[in-house]
């Protein structure tokens, strides 16, 4: 992976300290991404909604031999944020990147579930990222900085009784690709890192009985059974990569000279992304997540 030019040593020693902001950093991408920032000497403010969950970053910093940063920011609230923002520019000076990674498991279908359940959805991984990016761009813009968000290939191609996740998701890619060539006029990147499969606990963070909501999805029972066992195959068989993989196209659109907009973090997730990329009339899509729920 490429890293920013230097052109001299004394160039090097004398370039500021890069701070990046990372949020959901308790599991998964976000904590593999703040170790490898930290590691890749990226003074490294990792965030969570509930520090008293930092125990594992804290473990694998130590093991990693790195210092970071934890701080408490809850996307949803838009003060948290604020604070947080404002915290890291009175005790660093300077704000050069933002990863957006926070975020939060559903299962379910329309008419399983509620409005609001739906709107929660939504709060939680599409505003949630832009009360940070908001609050973010301005320092940003003043470093020329960087700002990345994980999405998924559910923000690609929408799957089966993930109506709610996928729709946020698809916003955030929406967004951010809009966002991207106005915040490029200012000297702010803008990227965005679509993971398939992870090996992480945001499955498990879902918190569903899957056997109770199987019993409760009276004309989709079965449908959803199939769907489930299809899934969580893919975890107990292999299919999913490591956080640390993921975490490597994040480094990627932080230092790179020129990062893409999209990132996928697999050759699967490239593949997967590009069904829908080529697919004009959508049957490519629909033949084969319609076979993900066929009984």
């Amino acid at each position: 992976m490429s890293t920013p030019p230097t052109t001299s040593a004394a160039t090097a020693a004398d370039a500021p300290v890069r701070t990046v902001l990372i949020t959901g950093t308790s599991s998964g991408i976000g904590l593999a991404a703040a170790v490898a920032a930290a590691r890749a000497g990226w003074r490294t403010v990792a965030t969570l909604r509930d520090t008293t969950r930092a125990g594992a970053l804290r473990e694998a910093a130590a093991e990693a031999g790195v210092e970071i940063d934890i701080r408490r920011l809850d996307v949803v609230d838009e003060a948290s944020v604020t604070a947080t923002v404002e915290g890291v520019i009175a005790d660093y000076g300077r704000l050069d990147a933002v990863v957006n990674n926070a975020g939060a498991g559903h299962l379910g279908t329309l008419e399983l579930e509620t409005v609001a359940d739906v709107r929660e959805v939504m709060e939680v991984n599409f505003f949630g990222v832009l009360n940070v990016s908001k609050a973010a761009l301005p320092h940003l813009r003043a470093t020329g900085g960087r700002l990345v968000t994980v999405t998924s290939v559910g923000g690609v191609i929408g799957q089966p009784f993930n109506e709610a996740y996928c729709a946020a998701k698809f916003a955030v890619e929406g967004y951010m690709e809009s966002l991207a060539p106005v915040a490029r006029t200012l000297g702010v990147s803008v990227s965005v890192v679509e993971p398939g499969a992870v090996a992480t606990e945001f499955v498990n963070n879902i918190g569903l009985d899957f056997e109770a909501r199987i019993s409760a999805a009276g004309p989709y029972a079965d449908a959803l059974r199939t769907y489930i066992d299809r899934t969580v195959s893919q975890f107990t068989e292999g299919a999913a990569q490591t956080p640390a993989g993921a975490a490597e196209a994040v480094m990627e659109a932080l230092t790179a000279d020129r990062p893409a907009f999209r990132l996928q973090t697999t050759e699967w997730a490239r593949d997967f992304a590009g069904t829908k990329l080529a697919d004009r009339d959508g049957a490519a899509v629909l033949g084969m997540t319609g076979a993900w729920v066929a009984a």
